[in-house]
């Protein structure tokens, strides 16, 4: 419903009005609307992903400092690294789309807007203390990711709001839910505070989603349904909930499933490779096997290197076929001897494809192109600069990655719990919960190596082939161009050049 004309408006000025009430409707979002002339003290903005509510709040702003002089806001989050791609990247934005003519004078460098009527628009974070000391007289706030902050960051933000202004002083909190035992639930949705708004909303109040992004939000239904509940539908959490099927979990480790066999492999280094390689049965060996390779089957190998919060370089087989877990390499060990033995597992299977993490080293990655391993994983991605894809050994894991790799390894647990034995693997199952922020993790003094590893091996499998090789691999003659090109290319390139010619015929 649009204001009502205020007693004495002459025609243009309702005109005027009008008109600004219906490109205010036709930009934003239906369930916000009524929120552009809330005066509470505190606007509380509880939404899943994707929902708009950062968007209304940065409209919000910029609509109070375009029509009311004198502003002086505090846009702020946890971190202030995090304020130069998030509210101040979307402010300018928004001034661009809706206020292009309002001249609003971006400073980049202090991360500041101002505006011809001595607005203005400042960005803090709460880490930053000495920036929060210089500013003074706030209008108002806007919290972004308010689930970051300590109740105690917040009252020291609600302290500063206490300035003499003719406007009203609000401070709008936008987040996504995550514990239920969060102080926002306490203080804003388990009693009534009378100075607040609690408003809730998810991805199907935004008319503005592409397609694209709501099929993918609504594909966490089948692959991560907590994750689903949670971030996209905008329901409170339980920190510490198990990603898996705990009891299902606990039932299969009942079983007390044994290796078929335990060990690792031997060789001798000649002429910068490896040869003599065999298999030494050792009870205390860090390989075990539960299913041992068949001919012409293809197999993956997903590696996890020991990283930052890890001890342990983890190898997961699979095979390919049926996504059968068939072997689990882990060892508190050296890179180059991670790299070696995976080059005699990869091999032993049937030349899988290896596709190791890069985060922490690529040192892994480049020993297995040194000794020549002829299937590692490629990844793909487009250069920001070139516009040219660009062609990598190993796997990359992001915050894009990350959760994707990992609602493939939920779904496929979920569908068949009995493809996995090793009882390392499942017992990190056991510990990988959800924390304060619903991510999936190990829980605090846990591991998660095995678990990673296992999530690449499912993701990758794509790239290998799922049928079993009954003819000889493919190889062919390489001229003397051919030889000069992979002997000019670099080691991302090279597994490509295989790939796309075969291999070369010695």
């Amino acid at each position: 419903m649009a204001p009502d004309t205020p007693a004495g408006l002459d025609l243009d000025a309702a005109a005027g009005l009008a008109l600004w009430y219906q490109n205010l409707r036709e930009t934003s979002n239906e369930t916000f609307l009524p929120l552009f002339e809330n005066t509470s003290r505190y606007l509380v903005l509880k939404g899943g992903g994707g929902s708009g509510k950062s968007v209304f709040a940065g409209r919000k702003l910029l609509e109070r400092c375009v029509s009311e002089p004198g502003h002086r806001f505090l846009v702020c989050r946890k971190v202030a690294r995090t304020l130069r791609e998030s509210c101040f990247a979307q402010l300018r934005g928004q001034i661009a789309d809706h206020y292009p003519d309002c001249g609003a004078v971006v400073h980049r460098g202090e991360l500041r807007i101002a505006f011809p009527n001595s607005s203005e628009i400042l960005f803090a974070g709460l880490d930053d203390v000495e920036k929060l000391k210089s500013i003074y007289d706030i209008t108002g706030i806007w919290i972004e990711e308010a689930s970051e902050l300590l109740e105690r960051d917040f009252n020291q933000l609600d302290i500063r709001l206490r300035t003499q202004s003719p406007y009203y002083l609000q401070m709008i909190l936008t987040f996504n839910p995550v514990s239920a035992t969060h102080w926002l639930k306490a203080r804003f949705f388990d009693r009534t505070d009378p100075r607040a708004t609690v408003h809730e909303s998810t991805y199907r109040d935004n008319r503005f989603l592409t397609q694209e992004a709501v099929r993918t939000l609504e594909a966490f239904r089948d692959t991560d349904r907590y994750y689903y509940t949670v971030y996209c539908l905008g329901q409170w959490g339980v920190t510490g909930k198990t990603v898996f099927d705990a009891e299902a979990i606990s039932r299969r480790l009942a079983l007390q499933i044994r290796p078929l066999s335990t060990g690792y492999f031997s060789y001798q280094e000649e002429g910068g490779g490896l040869a003599r390689i065999q298999w030494v049965e050792d009870p205390q060996g860090f390989i075990k096997v539960y299913r041992r390779p068949e001919a012409g089957k293809p197999y993956v190998i997903g590696g996890d290197t020991a990283g930052e919060g890890s001890d342990c370089f983890v190898g997961q087989v699979l095979d390919n076929t049926t996504g059968e877990q068939v072997a689990v390499l882990r060892h508190q060990c050296d890179e180059d001897l991670f790299a070696k033995q995976m080059y005699c597992l990869g091999l032993w299977y049937n030349t899988a494809l290896i596709g190791i993490e890069t985060n922490w080293s690529t040192y892994p990655v480049l020993e297995l192109e040194r000794l020549r391993y002829p299937r590692q994983y490629v990844r793909e991605r487009v250069d920001d600069y070139t516009h040219k894809t660009q062609r990598s050994f190993g796997f990359w894991t992001s915050a894009k990655t990350r959760p994707v790799i990992l609602s493939g390894l939920i779904q496929a647990v979920r569908e068949d719990l009995s493809l996995l034995h090793d009882r390392t693997t499942l017992e990190e199952m056991l510990t990988f919960v959800r924390d304060e922020h619903f991510r999936p993790a190990a829980q605090a003094g846990a591991h998660d190596d095995c678990v990673m590893a296992l999530a690449i091996a499912h993701y990758i499998r794509p790239q290998q082939s799922c049928m079993a090789q009954t003819g000889p691999e493919k190889t062919a003659a390489w001229d003397d161009s051919m030889w000069e090109d992979y002997q000019n290319a670099g080691p991302e390139q090279r597994a490509y050049l295989i790939q796309k010619w075969g291999k070369p015929r010695r």
